[in-house]
């Protein structure tokens, strides 16, 4: 039976890492404040990745760092899991909203990625939908339930749930889609952004499902034997829902987050999480600033 923490992880360094207009347009999580001092919002970034994979590594976590072509320049690069999820011998490249991302698409990865024994012998790839303008942002989009062949899925822009069904035929899982929104109303534009999916327990934004759909994600998470952790609306937008499991040298689980997350967490939910894994929380302020993503987003499962 596949584990569902990740043993190895890739994350791509950036070049150009900034605000993008483009991809703000359906992610309000982003903040333009300052944007126009893009060397120093690099420089930042650049130190928050760095100081954020040697914390990984010295976590006994596996990580693959990739660098980013300098050209052309693409900003959020730096959260190469919108675009390619891996899955033992094959993988699959993703349909993205942002037309200035899909440059992120490189087949220099999988090159990379070669040279530390990762050679995948197919690769589906779904971008074509693009033209219908139909999306699916890879591991953004979908929540993947490993052991249980389940997928789950926030509707959304960027989720089209005909695209998910495609995949899932593909890996055999069966998709438990639903509709997730934010305060004023919208569609949450990542499903990776509410819930968190571990092992043993699920982080989620509850308050995000409308109250007639809650009751059926949650005796979906019961039967898989997750306990169900939520977080508040706030806690959500402090990125509380984007954290990842990976498991260690050791066979431990690790849960990563970022600080931001980390301390958003009362004391009760903390005490949740420990139960099941050790913590490891990740200063990347800018990033989470400007990219309207966190640590999870940056965080590739290899395998």
């Amino acid at each position: 039976m596949a584990k569902q923490a990740a043993k190895t992880i890739m994350m791509v360094r950036p070049k150009h890492f900034g605000f993008d207009i483009e991809s703000a347009v359906s992610n309000p999580f982003q903040n333009e404040d300052g944007a126009d001092d893009k060397i120093g919002i690099q420089r930042l970034a650049l130190a928050e990745f760095d100081n954020a994979i040697v914390s990984l590594r010295s976590a006994g976590l596996s990580v693959i760092v990739i660098e980013d072509s300098d050209k052309p320049i693409k900003p959020n690069a730096i959260f190469p899991n919108n675009w390619v999820s891996f899955h033992d011998e094959f993988a699959i490249v993703y349909p993205m909203m942002a037309a200035n991302r899909r440059a992120e698409r490189r087949e220099e990865v999988f090159i990379e990625l070669a040279k530390y024994d990762f050679k995948f012998e197919k690769i589906v790839d779904l971008s074509i939908s693009e033209r219908d303008n139909k999306f699916l942002e890879s591991t953004g989009s979908i929540i993947f339930d490993y052991p249980n062949k389940l997928a789950y899925a926030s509707r959304s822009e960027r989720t089209d749930p005909e695209i998910l069904e495609e995949i899932c035929k593909k890996l055999g899982f069966e998709s438990f889609v639903f509709d997730a929104y934010d305060p004023s109303g919208l569609a949450i534009y990542h499903t990776n952004v509410l819930m968190c999916l571990t092992k043993d327990f699920c982080v989620i934004c509850l308050e995000s499902i409308p109250f007639d759909q809650r009751t059926g994600i949650i005796k979906s998470l019961e039967k898989t034997a997750h306990e169900v952790i939520p977080i508040s609306m706030s806690q959500m937008y402090a990125f509380a829902g984007n954290m990842f499991e990976v498991e260690n040298a050791e066979g431990e689980s690790v849960l990563v987050m970022s600080n931001t997350a980390f301390n958003s967490l009362d004391e009760d939910q903390a005490m949740k999480l420990e139960k099941y894994s050790k913590l490891v929380s990740v200063p990347i302020p800018t990033i989470e600033k400007y990219g309207g993503g966190s640590i999870r987003c940056m965080m590739c499962r290899v395998n």
